[in-house]
C-alpha cells in the first residue's frame, strides 16, 4: 500500500514545543506515519502529513486546533 503525502499550512507557530503539541495531535489520526514540520516561526509554517490512508480537511483541522493553532489556506 502507498503512502499519501498532505501538506497543510499552519499560522501561530514559533518554537520547538508548537512542533511538539501539533505532531503529538496529528499523530494521533489513524494512518499517520510520519509528520514532517518547516518552522516558520512568526509566519506560516508548513507540515507535511505522511498516511496510509487519505485524511480529511476537517480532521486535521480539529487536530491542529486541539493543540491551540489554526490551519490556514495555501497562498495560491
Amino acid at each position: 500500500m502507498s503512502s499519501i503525502s498532505t501538506n497543510v499550512n499552519v499560522s501561530g507557530m514559533t518554537c520547538g514545543h508548537c512542533v511538539s503539541s501539533v505532531s503529538e495531535e496529528l499523530e494521533s489520526l489513524a494512518g499517520v506515519e510520519s509528520i514532517d514540520v518547516d518552522l516558520n516561526s512568526g509566519g506560516v509554517s508548513t507540515i507535511t502529513i505522511t498516511s496510509t490512508q487519505e485524511l480529511s480537511p476537517s480532521e486535521i483541522g480539529e487536530a491542529v486546533a486541539e493543540a491551540g493553532y489554526l490551519v490556514v489556506a495555501n497562498e495560491a
